[in-house]
């Protein structure tokens, strides 16, 4: 998974397709992480909805309607904090992929998590995450 993530990021972003809008995780991070993002966000490609409905076991990733340009990192965030309520795979996701959202690169992450925090009155899945992305703030 860390290559074809990789691979993926390497790909210049398309100036046509936003996964993500600056001005949304701009408004959302410190909104409802309480978090800042930088001036400098590292932009790439992603997938932009990255979780284990869309990898198949090959590992294959599916359903690609939602991908474009994302802060660096989203992909791998999103795949970990939606596995969060598995503790087992979310270890193995954090070993192999945290270095996707490290220092600079925290924007991602603090995305993902304002996403799922702004959906959790909305949607039963994102309200079961909300205390385990929570307890992840001072990891990110």
């Amino acid at each position: 998974m860390v290559a074809a993530l990789d691979t993926l990021a390497d790909v210049p972003p398309p100036a046509d397709r936003e996964a993500v809008h600056e001005e949304y995780l701009r408004r959302v991070i410190p909104q409802f992480t309480g978090h800042q993002v930088g001036e400098i966000i590292t932009w790439s490609t992603a997938h932009g909805d990255l979780h284990y409905g869309n990898v198949t076991r090959a590992p294959h990733i599916l359903d690609w309607k939602g991908w474009g340009r994302a802060p660096y990192g989203y992909d791998a965030a999103t795949l970990y904090l939606y596995a969060l309520l598995v503790p087992a795979a979310a270890a193995r996701i954090r070993t192999e992929l945290a270095p996707s959202w490290t220092g600079p690169r925290r924007a991602g992450p603090l995305t993902v998590c304002a996403q799922i925090l702004q959906a959790q009155d909305r949607t039963a899945f994102y309200a079961e995450l909300d205390s385990p992305v929570r307890e992840q703030f001072p990891h990110l």
